[in-house]
């Protein structure tokens, strides 16, 4: 598959703003899966200069800061990227074996480093309790993740009314109700309360309209999953809770992460600007395909498995 990706952010300010300063992670990246044709970032009002870095995880970052009065700031980051479909996973290690290798250091420190809390993944008891139903004796990695997907999709109900991006974990382990962030972070919860690498994945959905009803631009939003290592020779595998499949071609990655913290779209700071309003949109669109060998890691996604369920946070 190919895609055509617009992410458009505006902000309107009540009254000018004198200093904006932003860190932009909308750079879609190219790995084993994906292949980034065309990307371009353009700021109104323009800024002096756009300064591009990685960051501490990998993901390329754009900052910029506006030091003139202005009454609102539009951004959009355009992608064409090519989604590869991946080879099956024939067989995995059990989750232990893994567990095991994380206990005694065995993993790589880019690795290992997703196995502790962050600050908004904490590592409740309650999240070990939740994961023992999937995660069951000598139990490929792979399927046990699957199982953790499905059931979180599901025992958690979307609700783009429940949560903020600053309602704990806690608050949605209980109350059972979010949206595509709050499922990831319930994800990497279990999984690293029980010894396994797992990482926060930021990224794009493509969403079909219903029968019979015309594709809206600026319909789709924004997305989320998690990613668990399987082992050095299968690598990290991402499962998407929300729609209860393993990541395929309907998925774009855009940036990894311990958390929504890491690779928040647009994080920055405002001075002055009285009331502020944001306006998100985002339109992923298929292209023309062009013929692209299978990947080399993860798995093949059914795309008959589920409907998307709902936009993502």
């Amino acid at each position: 598959m190919r895609y055509q990706v617009q992410h458009k952010t505006t902000y309107q300010y009540s009254e000018p703003a004198s200093v904006a300063h932003n860190l932009l992670h909308l750079r879609v990246p190219t790995t084993h899966r994906q292949t980034v044709e065309d990307f371009g970032v353009i700021v109104e009002p323009k800024p002096r200069s756009v300064v591009t870095r990685t960051d501490y995880f990998g993901n390329q970052v754009h900052y910029f800061a506006l030091s003139e009065p202005h009454n609102g700031m539009t951004i959009t980051a355009t992608s064409r990227v090519a989604i590869r479909p991946v080879v099956p996973i024939a067989s995995s290690p059990s989750w232990e074996e893994l567990a095991a290798q994380g206990r005694n250091r065995a993993f790589p420190l880019e690795v290992r480093q997703f196995l502790f809390p962050s600050r908004h993944i904490r590592l409740l008891p309650v999240l070990v309790e939740y994961g023992k139903a999937a995660f069951t004796r000598n139990r490929p990695i792979v399927e046990a993740a699957m199982e953790l997907t499905t059931r979180i999709f599901t025992d958690y109900k979307y609700d783009s009314t429940a949560t903020t991006i600053n309602t704990p974990l806690e608050d949605v382990v209980r109350q059972r109700h979010g949206v595509c962030q709050d499922f990831a972070h319930v994800g990497i919860g279990v999984l690293r309360a029980l010894g396994l690498p797992a990482r926060y994945v930021s990224g794009y959905l493509r969403t079909e309209p219903p029968p019979g009803k015309p594709r809206l631009i600026g319909a789709d939003a924004s997305h989320a999953w998690f990613s668990v290592f399987c082992g050095n020779e299968l690598g990290w595998i991402d499962f998407d809770p929300t729609n209860k499949v393993m990541v395929g071609t309907d998925h774009i990655t855009l940036a990894n992460g311990r958390d929504f913290e890491d690779v928040s779209p647009i994080q920055g700071v405002v001075m002055g600007g009285g009331t502020r309003t944001m306006q998100v949109g985002v339109d992923v669109m298929p292209l023309e395909a062009k013929p692209a060998p299978p990947a080399a890691n993860g798995p093949i996604q059914s795309q008959s498995q589920t409907q998307n369920r709902g936009p993502a946070s």
